[in-house]
Parts: structure tokens; sequence; C-alpha cells
């Protein structure tokens, strides 16, 4: 009865609440074996455009990401990115009355979603072929003549409380990706929560609201990605009907502080009452995901938790049977990256024991160079991730939009695989010995109410 309780909750923390908390930045949008033909192009106002044509199936998907997201605020004025997600997909537009946007999309056979990280915004549309101009007027009325008033901010700023509440505040292990945040960085807003604070929700005035839209939600702060079922030439004159005259913002100047390296070992402890089972966490800073060495890093944790041969897994669950589950993994930022090593403890197992266990499988990769064998099974799974991703025009659409708005580089949706097949062993050794070392982590103890034995 007992093991069944803690497989039941590992499941739950694991689907339902770890990898939820940590949002899309867990989630792997990678790359298709066949090369994805494209074509991208600005607009004069500054508006960047990428067309995939796909015939395949009458589908077609509209979407824009703005680059903003949670780091994109003043101190007191967190969570504005999140709040615009849903003032802009609900509050309505000059010509779309306030909660019309999803009742227009389900009338027309389609679905609309929008997600907010720390670095940028996304909204799209998915619509059977032959509604194309609805969903390109759906995302030009957003961007041009969206309905900011009171009344809408009052009512969202409940909406995202509310949400607060459900997904960090009152759920299990809710509260582990602020503290992690938190716990790495002292000075980037990277250390405060994509949804914000509460009293910073409250003080949000509408003038605060207005000023954050017109800074961030400017063409030529966007992209637009259309994708699937669709005639060139046809598509580029709706784009230019609908998005042309919006007006260009002004440029947007980022110059957050730098953070100091950690140089000295951190330990912590914060307490969720919404748990039973206590999670052990050894954290690092580390480059953000434009950089090579955040690439092999992702090698690296796939190379400990990924499956149940991996090293972490077989030594912590199987063997020793000190684990629920245990993991790596690379959380990827912009300015920042994170790394976390973690696991949950089997009976009375301390905290503690598990992270000195974690540590020794962490300080082999840097301390030796890994077998061949195990490079190969490596290499063998990232071809695979390569010829079994971009399955379909939604999720074509979302790498498009984010290798260039956040890459830089639009190209990386048929070229990324080549930088993981670029990584060697000896580099694999270097990278886990530069970011991975004792004196350079965080240890979090994530504990229900009472303390964690000495």
């Amino acid at each position: 009865m007992k093991t069944s309780i803690y497989q039941s909750v590992n499941l739950k923390f694991m689907k339902r609440k770890f990898y939820t908390a940590l949002l899309a930045l867990l989630a792997f949008v990678t790359i298709s074996a066949q090369e994805v033909i494209y074509e991208e192009y600005n607009l004069d106002n500054g508006l960047h455009v990428i067309l995939h044509q796909d015939n395949t199936a009458p589908v077609v998907t509209t979407s824009v990401m703005y680059h903003v997201g949670g780091k994109d605020r003043t101190e007191g004025r967190t969570g504005f990115a999140h709040l615009f997600e849903h003032l802009l997909t609900t509050e309505g537009t000059k010509n779309m009355k306030r909660g019309d946007g999803f009742k227009i999309v389900r009338a027309n056979g389609g679905q609309n979603n929008a997600n907010t990280s720390q670095d940028r915004t996304y909204y799209y549309e998915v619509f059977p072929s032959n509604s194309l101009k609805l969903g390109l007027w759906m995302e030009s009325e957003r961007m041009l003549h969206p309905i900011i008033d009171q009344t809408g901010v009052d009512t969202q700023q409940e909406v995202v409380k509310e949400e607060k509440r459900l997904r960090y505040d009152n759920s299990p292990y809710g509260q582990l990706l602020p503290v992690l945040g938190k716990s790495l960085f002292s000075v980037h807003p990277y250390k405060d929560p994509n949804i914000g604070y509460m009293e910073d929700l409250d003080a949000a005035t509408l003038e605060d609201v207005i000023a954050y839209h017109k800074k961030y939600y400017a063409p030529n702060n966007a992209v637009l990605v259309v994708a699937g079922d669709i005639e060139i030439a046809e598509t580029k004159k709706m784009i230019r009907d609908y998005f042309a005259d919006i007006p260009k913002g002004e440029t947007i100047v980022r110059d957050y502080p730098k953070e100091e390296p950690i140089v000295k070992e951190v330990q912590t402890q914060a307490y969720d009452p919404n748990i039973q089972i206590p999670a052990s966490l050894i954290a690092y800073r580390t480059p953000g995901f434009t950089q090579r060495d955040a690439y092999v890093l992702d090698m690296i944790s796939t190379y400990l938790s990924d499956g149940k041969s991996s090293k972490l897994y077989k030594k912590l669950v199987d063997e020793q049977k000190q684990a629920l589950q245990v993991g790596a993994l690379k959380i990827p930022q912009e300015d920042y990256g994170m790394y976390l090593v973690y696991a949950l403890p089997v009976g009375e197992t301390s905290p503690k024991v598990l992270v000195t266990e974690m540590e020794e499988e962490i300080a082999k990769v840097r301390e030796e160079i890994i077998s061949e064998n195990d490079f190969q099974k490596l290499q063998n799974k990232f071809e695979n991730n390569f010829v079994n991703s971009n399955s379909s025009v939604q999720g074509i659409a979302n790498s498009l939009a984010r290798y260039y708005m956040l890459y830089g580089d639009t190209e990386l949706i048929n070229k990324e695989i080549d930088i993981y097949r670029s990584i060697t062993r000896q580099e694999i050794y270097e990278v886990a010995e530069k970011y991975l070392k004792p004196n350079q982590r965080v240890i979090i103890y994530y504990l229900p109410e009472e303390k964690i034995d000495n």
C-alpha cells in the first residue's frame, strides 16, 4: 500500500505539477528530419513574416510571437506579460466584442490559445485553411485594436490572481519554480516569477498597462508565422492588407543587470504545505539557450536522466531504491539558463543523502570522459528526436517563430541537429567541469512544513 501511494504521488508530481510549473521551459519543440521550406521577409513597419507552405492537409496555423515575457518589467510591476496574455485573448478589440474571440474560432472549426514565458509571448490559431483570412484578421486586430480599459484590467487582474492561487500557491510543488529563480538570481528579473506577485498585480494601474502595451506590442517587436495549406502570393497580399498599416513602435532597449558568478555553495530550504514528500534539488546557473554550452548541457541531462537506463535513474531508483523519481534537466532561458538535478526520496531516505548520491553521478561526468558506447546512445536519441519531431504544422509554426525571435536564426529549424552531432565526448567533460562544480551550485531542500533531520 505504501509503495502504491508513493507511486501515485510521484506520477502526480512529475506529470502534472513539476513539468507544469516549469511551463513550456521543459517541453521539447524539436526539428524535422525532412527539411522545412519557408520564406521570410519584413514589412516596412518592422513586422517579420515567415511563411511555410504545406498542402498535404487543409489546415493552417496563424501565429504571432512577441519578444516580451516575464523578465520585461520594472520593479514593483511584475507579471505584466502574463496579464497581457489574458487581456489580449479575452477582452476584445475595436471590432470584436469582449469574449467573442474564442466563440468565433470555435464557430469556424478552429482552436486557439496563448502562452507566456520569461522571454516571449505566443498567440496562435489553427483553422481549416479556408479560414486563413479570419486568422490573419484576428491577429491584426489583437495587434492594432485591442480594448484596454479599466473593466478589462480589473477583470483580468482577478483572473490571474486566481490562477496564481490554484497553480502556484495551493498546488503541490507549485512554488518550486519561483524558489528556483529566487535562489539562482539576485538582480536579474529571472529572480521573480513569470506570473508576478499579488501586490504587483493589485498595484497595476490602467496607465501602467497602456504604457506597457505601447512599448512591447508593436509589429517591430513581433514575428508573424503562417504555416500550412496556403498559397504564398495570396497569403502575402492578405498580410499586407491586414498588417502593413499598423504603426511601428519605438526600438526596445534591454539592459538588465548582470549576475555575479556563484563561487561558493549555497544551501537553502523552502516549505510547501501542499506536499507530503520532500524534494532535493541541486541547481546551477548556466548560459542562455543560444550558447553552444547550453546544447552540451542538454546532452548531459539526457545522459544523466533520460529513461530508466540513465545513470541517475538506474542508481537511485532501480539499484539503491532511494528515490521515487530522479532527473536532470536544462531549463532554457534567453539571458541565463538554469540547470537542475532533483530527486524525491523513498521512505526514510534523507533528502541530504539524495544530494550526496546525485553529486556522485554528476562528479563522474565532471571527472571522466563518458564511454564511447554511452556517447553513441546519446547521439542516437538526439537523431531519433530529429526524425520524429515537427510532425505537425502547428509545431513547425511555433519552431519557426521561436528560432527567429529568440535565437536570431530561423534556419535552426533545419540545422540545429548539426550542433548536437558536432558535440564531442571531450566537450561534454569540459562543459560539465565548467558549470557543474560544487562551489557553483545551490542546494535546495523543498520540504513539507517540518524541517529535515540532520
